[in-house]
């Protein structure tokens, strides 16, 4: 018999953010040590519910995770990451606070990054294109 059955892997479809501030800084959030990938950084963000577009999930998880509310400028393209039991496909947005202040709800921690300073964070491994493609566009 052939072992070469079919793996089946989960694929999430996820939103976040890269929210920036007027001083041009990026949010980035740590999950805490009881969330798979602990302790790894992200861009907030999270699943999206059957019958939500991207977009209401980015503004919902936001509000949910970081009791702040925020509005879109503009969506990065998707790009997706296979870890190894799952897939993610992550859709981001550019954003920025309009209102509230920032409690964290699930991370562990945040930080408001100088766009330079990005990548020296160890990163979940589906952010890294996203924060690499964010640059790329700063830099245009």
């Amino acid at each position: 018999m052939s072992s070469d059955k079919a793996i089946i892997k989960k694929i999430f479809q996820v939103s976040c953010a890269i929210i920036v501030s007027q001083n041009k800084k990026i949010l980035v959030t740590q999950r805490s040590s009881s969330m798979s990938l602990p302790l790894k950084w992200e861009f907030p963000g999270g699943k999206i519910e059957r019958e939500e577009s991207p977009e209401q999930t980015v503004v919902r998880e936001i509000k949910e995770e970081l009791h702040i509310e925020i509005s879109i400028s503009n969506k990065l393209p998707s790009m997706t990451h296979n870890y190894e039991n799952f897939s993610i496909i992550l859709n981001p947005f550019i954003c920025k606070i309009e209102q509230g202040e920032i409690k964290l709800s699930e991370h562990q921690a945040f930080r408001w990054l100088n766009p330079n300073k990005l990548l020296d964070l160890d990163w979940a491994e589906a952010d890294i294109p996203v924060a690499q493609y964010y640059l790329q566009t700063l830099n245009k």
